[in-house]
Formats: C-alpha cells, sequence, structure tokens
C-alpha cells in the first residue's frame, strides 16, 4: 500500500535542493555530480543541466554495501559510471533518500577506487533520519521522520516529473 504526504510535492522539493546546491557551488572548479541510481541519478541528471556541468556520473552501490550477504542482489544492478578525473574533483554525491547512511558510504567507497576528489559533497531530496553512521548531507530539501517499515519512493514519470510516495514494507 502507498500513500501520498501532501508536504513531499518532489516537483517542489527538487525545486529547493536546485536553489541551494546552485547558491554554494557556483563556480566552484572541478565540480563533478554523481548520483545514486536510481533515485540520485535522475536528481543528478537534472542538476548537471541547471548547473551547467558536463562531469556527471553515476553510481551503483550494490556491490559496495555492507549488508550484501544479508539482502543479496537486487534485480537491476546496473555498473557505475565515472567518466570523468575523480582526482582532485569536488563531487557532489547525489541521491533522493538518506536513511541509515549505509548507501552514502558505499557510494563514497565507490568514488574512492576512481581516484582521490578533493572534496565529496552530499544532496538529497529528503532526510527521513534513523541514520547507523555519521552521515549528514550538506543539501537537503526536506526533513520527515518515518517509520522504520515505511519506505520513502521517488518515482520518475514517462514525462520526467518526479513524485514521492510512502510504501510500506
Amino acid at each position: 500500500m502507498s500513500m501520498t504526504i501532501p508536504e513531499l510535492d518532489a516537483e517542489e522539493l527538487y525545486a529547493q535542493l536546485e536553489q541551494q546546491v546552485k547558491t554554494a557551488l557556483a563556480g566552484t572548479p572541478q565540480l563533478a555530480i554523481a548520483g545514486i541510481y536510481s533515485g540520485g541519478a535522475w536528481l543528478a541528471e537534472r542538476l548537471a543541466l541547471a548547473l551547467g556541468v558536463s562531469d556527471i556520473g553515476y553510481v551503483d552501490v550494490s556491490f559496495y554495501r555492507d549488508d550484501y550477504a544479508e539482502k543479496g542482489l537486487h534485480a537491476e544492478v546496473k555498473p557505475s559510471q565515472i567518466n570523468f578525473d575523480v582526482n582532485g574533483a569536488t563531487i557532489l554525491l547525489v541521491d533522493d533518500v538518506l536513511y541509515t547512511g549505509r548507501t552514502t558510504r558505499a557510494a563514497i567507497n565507490t568514488l574512492f577506487d576512481y581516484g582521490r576528489p578533493a572534496k565529496i559533497m552530499l544532496a538529497a531530496l529528503v532526510d527521513r533520519g534513523g541514520r547507523q553512521l555519521p552521515v549528514a548531507a550538506d543539501f537537503v530539501a526536506h526533513t520527515i521522520p518515518l517509520a522504520d517499515e515505511q519506505l520513502l519512493v521517488l518515482q520518475k514519470a514517462a514525462d520526467g516529473r518526479l513524485s514521492l510516495t510512502v510504501d510500506h514494507a
């Protein structure tokens, strides 16, 4: 069962996130954007266009998760695509929902396989709390506490519009 929460208008939240990122990162040299599949990748593409950033990549954390042995591999594993020089770059890592911090940690590990960035900053559309690791977003559009059995899901329609729903596990 899914439900929509009125304050979670994904398009409005994206606009807020974009404004935060534009204000803070305008003119940053060697700026690259890396989106975590799948929701983070959608947001990263839009942010790259808005900021005029051509160095964009995509990260799949499936093999870097510390709970890989427990959860196994999900059906939609995609190869990470980092087609820019990570060494010395300021990388904006983008995810749709920040929860335990484990996906972020895995994404950072993935990026370090490609080189040593000068700085990694995190942008998330929504922070739902419940951290298990000391991870905080530099940019976040909205914070909403959810119960452990609730999943916040970002979806992309055929026309590119984003929506958020809360599903129950």
